[in-house]
C-alpha cells in the first residue's frame, strides 16, 4: 500500500494499524494525517510507547497521557483513582482521535490498562472509551520490555480485536535504495538468512585500525556508549564548550521531554568532534541523523558544523514540545546535536543514518540487530566490528503474524480501490463533521476579510501565534512573547498559510525592508523555492527564517 492510499484510509476516520518496514515513511504518513486534522479543525492527541518516540512526534508518552504511569498492573480502585484526577479526566474526555506510535513497544497489559482508563473516564464501553485509534509501528522492531515477565505484543490483548483495525502496510521504500542491502534485510525480516547473507554482512567486517573516522557506533548497551563518547571528547585538544539544555513547563512533563531527547541535558562538545543532530531542520538544511564536525563556534557562541556532505551550518537551540489539544504544555530547548562517537541501538530507533560502526556481538533481544541496520541507507555505510546469531533473529511470532499483516492491507487496498472518490470524500466529510471540525477542501481559503473569522475552528496553538505575531515588532519579539525559537513561529506562519489562514498584512511587518526585494531578487533566479541556494546566494546576509517569510510572501 502507498502513503497517500494509507492517508486515504486514515481519513475516514477508520481505527487503523500503520505499519510497514523501516523506511517506508509510518512517521511521514502519520504527520500528514496530523496536519489533515488539525486543518480540519480537530486536534489529535499524539501519544508514544516511549520518550525517545513521543519527541519524534511532539507528544506525550501514552503512560504519561493516560495516567497509569509506571503502573505494571491496575485493580479496580487504581482505574477510580486515576479517573478521579481531573486533569486527567479532561484531557481523555477532550481527546477525539487517539494515535499510539511504536506500537511494537508497548505490552498488551498497558495496551489494555489504558483502554480501561478510557473506558471509565469516557463512561463508554467500546474500546477505549470510543475513540478513533490510530496505531503505528512495526513489530518486528523493538519488542515489549517487562521488568518481571516477558512481555506480551499488544495485538494479541482481546481489545486489539475489538477495535476491528484496517491494516495499511506501507511497501514503498525511502531510505535505502540498494538492492543488495535491501535483500539482505527482507531476508532477516523473514526469517530466511542463509549463509550468503551472512557472507554479505560480514564482507562489511572492518578491522578496529581501519574505521572511518567521525563515524557514529551502535551497541547494545549504555556503557558500552558512555565510554566511548567521553574518551573520544577526551582526545581533542582545546577546551570544552558546556551548553545546558532549559526547560518551561510542569516538573514532570519536563523530565520525561528530557528522558526522550536525543540532545542531552548536558551538551559538551570540543572544536573537531563528531556529531549527529537530533532534530529535522525546519529549513531542510539537516535532519535527524545527519553528521557532521565542529568547525568553530559562531558569534553567539554556538556550534557550527559542517555536515558530511559539505554544508557549514550555524546552529541554535531547538524546541522539543509536548502538546496537549492544540496548547504546550511543556518544552525543552538544546542545541539539537549529541556526540556522534557511539549511541545505543534502542535510541537509533526511528533514525536514518548515512553510516553507522555496530558492535552488534552483544545483541541480546530480537530485533536489535535489524534496527540498528536497517538505520543505514546503503550497505557501504556498514561497519562491522562484531556479529552474532542473535543479531539476526526476529521473534519467531511476528513472522507468522507478518503475513496476517500483510494479507489483512491488501484486502483492505482492494476494497477502498474499487470504492467512487465521491464516496471517500462523503465518508471523509462524516468523520470530520463527527468530530467537531469543518471539512477543507483542498486549495480553500478562509474568509480573508474577518479575523475573528480566520481564527475561528483554528488549532489554539496556531490561533496564539497568529494573536502574537500581529502585535509583534519583530519574529524575535513574537517568538519571546509565545515562549519559542523564531523558527517555531514561522513553521506556525507556514502552517497556517497551508490552510488558507494567513495573510501577508498578518505577518510582512516582521521583515525587515531592506530584505525583501533582495530575497524576492534571488527567488526570481532560481527555479526553485528551496530555501540553501538562496541562503548561500545572499552570502549568509539574511537568516533562514527572513528567507521563509519572504518566501510566504510569494505564496
Amino acid at each position: 500500500m502507498t502513503q497517500g492510499e494509507a492517508l486515504t484510509i486514515l481519513k475516514t476516520g477508520a481505527n487503523v494499524y500503520l505499519t510497514g518496514e523501516p523506511g517506508s515513511g509510518k512517521t511521514h504518513t502519520i504527520n500528514e494525517f496530523v496536519s489533515w486534522l488539525r486543518a480540519s479543525g480537530i486536534e489529535p492527541s499524539v501519544t508514544a510507547a516511549t520518550g525517545i518516540a513521543a519527541t519524534h512526534v511532539g507528544g506525550m508518552t501514552l503512560h504519561s497521557w493516560s495516567g497509569i504511569g509506571v503502573s505494571e498492573s491496575l485493580s479496580r480502585a487504581d482505574i477510580d483513582r486515576i479517573a478521579g484526577k481531573e486533569h486527567i479526566a479532561r484531557r481523555i474526555q477532550k481527546a477525539k482521535v487517539l494515535i499510539i506510535e511504536e506500537i511494537s513497544m508497548l505490552s498488551a497489559t498497558t495496551f489494555e490498562m489504558v483502554d480501561a482508563v478510557c473506558r471509565e473516564v469516557r463512561r463508554i464501553d467500546a474500546p477505549f472509551g470510543g475513540l478513533v485509534v490510530v496505531l503505528v509501528g512495526d513489530f518486528f522492531q523493538l519488542p515489549p520490555v517487562s521488568r518481571h515477565t516477558e512481555a506480551v505484543f499488544a495485538y494479541r490483548s482481546k481489545v486489539w480485536r475489538e477495535l476491528n483495525l484496517i491494516t495499511c502496510y506501507l511497501t514503498e521504500q525511502y531510505r535505502q535504495d540498494d538492492s543488495e542491502f535491501l535483500s539482505v534485510l527482507a531476508a532477516i525480516r523473514t526469517g530466511n538468512v542463509e549463509e550468503f547473507h551472512y557472507e554479505e554482512l560480514m564482507a562489511r567486517h572492518t578491522e578496529s585500525t581501519e574505521l572511518p573516522v567521525n563515524t557514529p557506533k551502535l551497541f547494545s548497551h549504555n556503557a558500552d556508549v558512555d565510554r566511548i563518547n567521553a574518551a573520544e571528547l577526551a582526545k581533542l585538544p582545546g577546551r570544552v564548550r558546556t551548553f545546558r539544555m532549559s526547560s518551561k513547563g510542569k516538573d514532570s512533563l519536563v523530565e520525561g521531554l528530557k528522558r526522550g531527547c536525543l540532545s542531552p541535558e548536558v551538551l559538551e562538545l570540543k572544536e573537531g568532534a563528531a556529531v549527529m543532530f537530533t532534530k529535522n531542520s525546519p529549513q531542510g538544511r539537516f535532519v535527524n541523523g545527519t553528521l557532521g564536525v565542529i568547525t568553530g563556534w559562531s558569534v553567539d557562541g554556538m556550534p557550527v558544523v559542517e555536515t558530511k556532505n559539505g554544508f557549514t551550518v550555524s546552529t541554535e537551540p531547538m524546541e522539543w514540545q509536548l502538546e496537549e489539544q492544540g496548547k504546550v504544555k511543556a518544552s525543552v530547548a538544546q542545541v539539537p546535536l549529541r556526540l556522534a562517537y557511539a549511541m545505543t541501538v534502542h535510541k537509533s530507533q526511528g533514525m536514518s543514518m548515512d553510516a553507522a560502526i555496530m558492535d552488534l556481538s552483544k545483541a541480546f533481544e530480537y530485533g536489535q540487530g535489524y534496527v540498528a541496520l536497517s538505520r543505514v541507507r546503503k550497505l557501504s555505510g556498514v561497519y562491522l566490528i562484531g556479529l552474532n546469531q542473535r543479531a539476526l533473529e526476529v521473534h519467531p511470532e511476528i513472522l507468522e503474524k507478518d503475513r496476517d499483516f500483510r494479507a489483512a492491507s491488501d484486502a483492505a487496498q482492494s476494497a477502498f480501490s474499487k470504492m467512487l472518490e465521491t464516496e471517500k470524500v462523503s465518508l471523509q466529510k462524516k468523520f470530520v463533521k463527527a468530530m467537531g471540525g469543518a471539512y477543507v477542501t483542498k486549495g480553500a481559503k478562509r474568509d480573508m476579510q474577518n479575523p475573528k473569522q480566520r481564527n475561528a475552528g483554528l488549532p489554539g496553538r496556531l490561533a496564539e501565534t497568529l494573536q502574537s505575531v500581529r502585535g509583534a515588532k519583530s519574529l524575535k519579539e513574537a517568538a519571546k512573547m509565545r515562549r519559542f525559537v523564531p523558527s517555531t513561529i514561522v513553521q506556525h506562519l507556514e502552517e497556517l498559510d497551508a490552510i488558507g489562514a494567513l495573510t501577508r498584512t498578518d505577518f510582512a511587518h516582521l521583515v525587515p525592508m531592506d530584505a525583501i526585494d533582495e530575497i524576492h531578487e534571488a527567488f526570481a533566479g532560481e527555479s526553485s523555492d528551496k530555501l540553501s541556494p538562496i541562503f548561500h546566494a545572499l552570502g549568509g546576509r539574511h537568516s533562514f527564517e527572513t528567507i521563509r517569510l519572504v518566501r510566504l510572501m510569494r505564496s
